[in-house]
């Protein structure tokens, strides 16, 4: 029997998206043996409040599309981007279940969001008929012993790096192109995005 596609969906603001996100991406795809990622730009997030300096959900997904480009198994996703807003994983999932229905179907995030992951909007039935991999985040530990069935602990290097601090140092003017996927900080440039001049 062929075995099913297994894909994974890690979301977030990518304000912008950064190495790290990559890095943590890929490592979970080789290491879990997933067959796709899809990197989902979301739109805000609804636990955070209104962001000023969130880029557009166009430069956000263009960003997305440049840093995946050439890479296997990363995938930019705009679903979220088209869906009502708020917007809730559970919604995103029950979708992408609809396109892909001979896939098994998980979500990635860092362990600072799995700490807080019971007020997630149907925070069961994401864990209970999707399942999550949990990487790790500076200062968020998480007792691996304590993950309930169908949720995975990826024993991935840690990377403390955040779009806030990125977006702080391209307003003083700093060059962060090394901290970015190929191309990213470029279009950051050209876009005079994040108070870049």
């Amino acid at each position: 029997m062929q075995r099913k596609r297994h894909i994974a969906l890690m979301g977030g603001s990518f304000n912008p998206v950064h190495a790290g996100h990559l890095m943590v991406a890929d490592y979970v795809r080789q290491t879990e043996h997933l067959d796709e990622v899809l990197m989902c730009v979301s739109p805000l997030n609804p636990f955070k409040t209104a962001a000023t300096d969130l880029a557009s959900d166009t430069d956000r997904m263009a960003m997305m599309e440049t840093a995946c480009n050439g890479r296997e198994g990363l995938t930019p996703c705009d679903i979220e981007l088209t869906m009502p807003r708020p917007s809730y994983t559970i919604d995103t999932l029950h979708r992408l279940a609809g396109l892909y229905p001979d896939a098994d179907i998980s979500i990635i995030i860092g362990s600072d969001n799995w700490l807080a992951f019971d007020r997630w909007r149907a925070a069961d039935e994401i864990i209970n008929r999707f399942g999550v991999i949990v990487y790790p985040r500076p200062g968020y530990d998480v007792d691996e012993s304590s993950l309930p069935p169908n949720v995975r602990l990826v024993k991935a290097p840690t990377i403390d790096l955040s779009g806030t601090f990125l977006r702080r140092r391209l307003a003083d003017g700093l060059d962060m192109n090394l901290f970015m996927p190929a191309g990213v900080y470029n279009y950051i440039k050209s876009k005079k995005l994040y108070g870049t001049a």
